[in-house]
């Protein structure tokens, strides 16, 4: 039995037909996606000058998925593939109750269907959450960390907060969490602390990944100011250190090196410098329900009204199969879309 597409790919699609068995999700260019990025709110404590605007309009709560609205929709990926889910947001930590929904989505890692559960934070509410995200069976999560100076904190978040974050890595490490940070590389404000940053991470027995500024969100200013290409950072670091490919991968988009003088690792996330598109498995669902399947392209579904209009779940299913079908070969992302942004949508709307 097949049925007909849904209508959120526009009507040119309209006559591919979609098989309603619950096998693997493969797109067209034969790649399999196994990874999640679950956002569960828009709504972030930082206001980092290169994501929103610090006037940032967040959205009501009544358009925001329920928690059981979340398991069901993780329930029907599992059942198609996906393994690997990160909770993301916004700042997930800041939602209420939170901690209930990573109880629940704990327990399909009991059962088989789900391989690991991660998390990406800002890191000012892990303090008071690293042990239970641990005893849910949460085992890394992704700090993003720009800077270690508390005035270039401020003045990219806008937030006087640089001390808790601290606190919610010693916190993070201390209940036996595995953490990645992640630091933008920015021109304009840390280009010369990068060295420093990666030391001071691998002296914690952290992994980090450099990642380049995305060109996402209307009405974030200076960003053509703060590009900095990862080939010129990998560039002046080899000037000092001794960096040797590692085959390693998190299921992300890093490329990752070892440094020999830290013996640590070091990963690259570059869309602009150098494309990672060829070996994509991932995509985004917003807190809204929206099914993103690549960064950088507005095509998607409406998974939120596929749920509440069937209840049997085919419609849900026939959207997932559909959207992963159309997801595109490459995000369009370079230079040149700095300051005219490839996507309106922030990172915090989009799940970061």
């Amino acid at each position: 039995m097949t049925h007909s597409l849904i209508d959120t790919l526009g009507p040119e699609k309209t006559r591919i037909a979609v098989s309603d068995d619950a096998s693997g999700l493969v797109d067209s260019f034969s790649r399999s996606i196994s990874y999640l990025r679950l956002s569960v709110t828009d709504r972030c404590d930082l206001r980092c000058t290169y994501c929103m605007p610090e006037r940032m309009n967040f959205l009501p709560k009544k358009d925001v998925l329920s928690f059981e609205e979340l398991v069901q929709i993780t329930d029907a990926f599992i059942s198609r593939g996906i393994t690997k889910l990160r909770i993301t947001g916004g700042e997930p930590l800041l939602r209420r109750d939170m901690l209930s929904l990573m109880e629940r989505l704990s327990r399909r890692l009991d059962d088989g269907g789900l391989k690991e559960l991660c998390l990406t934070t800002n890191g000012t509410q892990l303090a008071k959450h690293a042990a239970d995200l641990a005893r849910f069976g949460v085992r890394r999560v992704n700090v993003s960390l720009d800077t270690l100076d508390r005035q270039t904190f401020f003045r990219l978040t806008r937030r006087d907060v640089l001390a808790d974050v601290l606190r919610g890595l010693d916190a993070a490490r201390e209940a036996g969490l595995k953490v990645k940070i992640n630091t933008v590389a920015l021109a304009d404000a840390n280009r010369d602390e990068i060295p420093q940053i990666i030391e001071w991470a691998h002296k914690q027995a952290f992994d980090i990944s450099l990642i380049e500024v995305m060109p996402m969100g209307e009405g974030v200013a200076g960003r053509p100011a703060s590009y900095l290409s990862l080939q010129d950072v990998r560039a002046d670091l080899e000037k000092s250190w001794t960096l040797t490919d590692d085959a390693y991968s998190s299921g992300g988009p890093s490329r990752y090196v070892r440094v020999g003088e830290t013996s640590g690792r070091l990963g690259f996330i570059s869309p602009l410098s150098h494309n990672f598109c060829s070996d994509c498995n991932r995509v985004r669902m917003t807190c809204t329900g929206r099914l993103y399947t690549c960064l950088g392209h507005e095509d998607g579904a409406d998974l939120r009204q596929a749920l509440r209009d069937d209840p049997t779940l085919e419609k849900l299913h026939r959207a997932v199969e559909t959207a992963v079908r159309f997801k595109p070969e490459r995000h369009d992302f370079d230079v040149r879309t700095l300051a005219d942004p490839a996507s309106p949508r922030t990172m915090s709307t989009t799940g970061g």
